[in-house]
């Protein structure tokens, strides 16, 4: 298997090492506890807003992600994962923009997941902010990814998964890193964004969506979202907060084929902005009871991960490559832990028609 040691490459070894037939080697440039702007897991907020359309494969991995999620947050919270009450607001002004096609499912007063989530309601009108069109809330979820993406590996070890570093230039060579020493009858690709350029694959499609954020100590009491920003078409307001003293995360960007890594400071302060003024509570008011500005918020970090896009969706597909059974599962872009076990489900039965197909082969 060749991941990044992201959310959908540890999701899917762990789903095959359920299978004690299966010997699962994940083999990986970046591993939990690394941050590089090519490992977009790291950054995530991460939490739990379907933006997949109905009828979609996408719509469907969400919908059967959010029973695991809840599992794990109501029995396992060494998984590092937290409820929080959740408020999405949306202006339909935001509908044509990068931030509103993002959020195009969220904009809708009646979404498919209302009979999904727990205590979904639309707010009354009376209770919505200027220049708000609709509002709903729910009970979601935050992940803090520094402890749920080494879970992840410690369910894997747990299953006899081993984990090496690897980089490959070329996606057959991957099935020569096994760890029994024979080679893998099948490699699994979730590259992420490297999907673009590594040999066997260089997808054309995959694009990145710039994604920056600022990491604050502050305690929001809420995870809340707006489907856009006057700030501009691509910068958009969230706020969740991780569980396990994780931090808050605010955002953000959603900036389509924007490569740079960096923060930019102007940005920063826009983000910290629109968060205030979407939850003032952040900061709270001074001693003489006037509201705080951002001088308020207790900054950790500043941050910057490019989402892997895909014209198209997600590719999951299996396909012979140099003689190498591939299965391909990458190109989730912002919603890879919200779809991370519906999705992985599904590379996991091609796998084994993959398996399935090299063993019958072997016997002619």
């Amino acid at each position: 298997m060749l991941s990044r040691g992201g959310v959908i490459g540890l999701t899917t070894a762990y789903l095959l090492s359920k299978d004690k037939s299966n010997e699962v080697t994940v083999a990986a440039k970046h591993m939990p506890g690394d941050y590089d702007i090519e490992y977009c897991s790291p950054w995530a907020g991460a939490n739990y807003l379907p933006v997949g359309e109905p009828g979609t494969a996408h719509c469907e991995w969400e919908r059967n992600t959010w029973p695991v999620l809840q599992e794990l947050c109501k029995n396992h919270p060494d998984a590092g994962i937290h409820f929080q009450r959740t408020l999405v607001h949306n202006r339909s002004k935001d509908a044509e923009s990068a931030t509103g096609q993002w959020f195009k499912e969220l904009l809708k007063p009646d979404p498919w997941y209302k009979d999904v989530v727990p205590d979904f309601k639309l707010l009354p009108k009376e209770q919505l902010a200027a220049g708000v069109d609709n509002a709903s809330s729910f009970t979601s979820v935050c992940i803090n990814t520094a402890v749920y993406l080494p879970w992840l590996v410690s369910q894997c070890l747990k299953n006899g998964v081993v984990f090496n570093r690897a980089v490959f230039k070329h996606i057959a060579d991957a099935a020569n890193a096994h760890h029994s020493g024979r080679k893998a009858d099948v490699v699994v690709n979730c590259t992420g964004i490297s999907a673009r350029k590594i040999g066997g694959v260089e997808d054309s499609k995959v694009f990145p969506a710039r994604g920056q954020i600022v990491v604050v100590r502050n305690d929001p009491g809420v995870m809340a979202s707006i489907s856009g920003s006057d700030d501009g078409e691509d910068e958009v307001c969230y706020i969740m907060q991780r569980a396990a003293g994780g931090g808050t995360i605010l955002g953000g960007t959603y900036q389509r084929n924007n490569w740079e890594s960096q923060p930019d400071p102007n940005i920063a302060i826009r983000i910290m902005k629109r968060c205030l003024s979407l939850c003032p509570d952040l900061v709270g008011k001074d001693e003489n009871g006037k509201q705080r500005g951002i001088e308020g918020l207790d900054i950790i970090r500043h941050g910057v991960g490019l989402r892997p896009l895909r014209e198209g969706g997600p590719r999951q597909e299996k396909e012979k490559v140099d003689g190498v059974w591939v299965v391909h599962n990458y190109g989730h872009g912002g919603f890879g832990y919200q779809c991370s076990w519906g999705s992985c489900a599904e590379s996991t039965k091609l796998v084994a028609e993959a398996a399935q197909e090299s063993k019958n082969k072997a016997k002619l």
